[in-house]
């Protein structure tokens, strides 16, 4: 996953003879990450397309990766320049889609039904206000619609009790990344698309997930234990049906994360974890079983 092209131009700085298949559902992030990479064009290759897609039809005229690096966070750009209502702090079309297509927040924001909303939040963004955020959303709708980042914020804002408001996170933080994940599906994709770039992976080759919340760790964290159990049947299965092979190595016992230093210079990095399996052996679907973001 490639954003503007960070990973890569210090892989490719770093590795003479490495080469790269960079993918981004975004296009215009992309053409910023060819810009960025052109002094190494050479080596390497650009889809627009949803990493999801490109592992469940892993194209037949590329060799298969010996390296897969998934950095799941948003780009800066996206806060910053893309102008889709990512940032609670900008005034944007209230948009939030990597891609063009699909349901934008706002359809989601003025369309769901009050109970489907305080799901939606309270789900993906673990917010304990969420039953109040959306009853002031569903509210404010018989107003009109609610179109732009800095309205939501301003309604968020107000809905939650004074208390909250002042805490180390802005009381609109949890909503917006909610929304977020529910647009794009990063939480339900999320599991068919590290098995499929796994089965993609050379044998022999690592697969390496930089996450940035709780609910997309749980699913990396389960998705390696299990390659790395021999056996990954469901206890009512009285016979071994998965192979009973392990098909990977955790190479990382404990995610890693930024040092102070790191933190300091590069500030989005505070809340990222990285973690890292090395290919044994093809895995099966019995390797997705029981992976879920939720909380156990």
């Amino acid at each position: 996953t490639m954003g503007e092209g960070g990973h890569s131009i210090n892989f490719l700085k770093t590795f003479p003879s490495l080469k790269i298949i960079g993918l981004d559902a975004d296009k215009n992030i992309q053409e910023r990450a060819k810009l960025r990479l052109e002094d190494y064009s050479s080596r390497v290759k650009f889809y627009n397309v949803w990493s999801k897609d490109f592992f469940e039809n892993y194209p037949t005229d590329l060799e298969r990766p010996d390296i897969i690096l998934f950095d799941l966070g948003i780009s800066v750009f996206h806060y910053e320049k893309s102008g889709r209502g990512f940032s609670f702090r900008k005034d944007e079309p209230l948009d939030m889609r990597l891609s063009e297509s699909g349901e934008s927040a706002s359809d989601l924001v003025n369309n769901l039904r009050q109970e489907e909303l305080a799901s939606l939040i309270f789900k993906y963004g673990e917010e304990k206000f969420s039953r109040r955020i959306a009853e002031a959303i569903v509210s404010s709708r018989t107003w009109g619609r609610i179109e732009s980042s800095s309205a939501l914020a301003e309604l968020i804002w107000s809905a939650v009790p004074a208390s909250y408001r002042y805490g180390p996170l802005h009381p609109a933080t949890r909503t917006f990344q909610a929304l977020r994940i529910a647009v794009n599906g990063e939480i339900e994709n999320l599991p068919f698309m590290i098995h499929n770039a796994f089965k993609s992976l050379n044998v022999g080759g690592k697969l390496g997930v930089i996450t940035f919340h709780s609910l997309e760790d749980r699913i990396v964290k389960n998705y390696f234990r299990n390659l790395g159990k021999k056996c990954v049947c469901p206890p009512e299965v009285a016979v071994c049906r998965c192979g009973g092979v392990q098909c990977a190595k955790v190479i990382t016992k404990k995610p890693i994360i930024p040092s102070d230093e790191e933190i300091r210079n590069n500030s989005p990095s505070r809340s990222a974890k990285f973690r890292v399996v090395k290919k044994l052996s093809e895995p099966s679907e019995f390797h997705l079983s029981g992976i879920g973001g939720e909380k156990e």
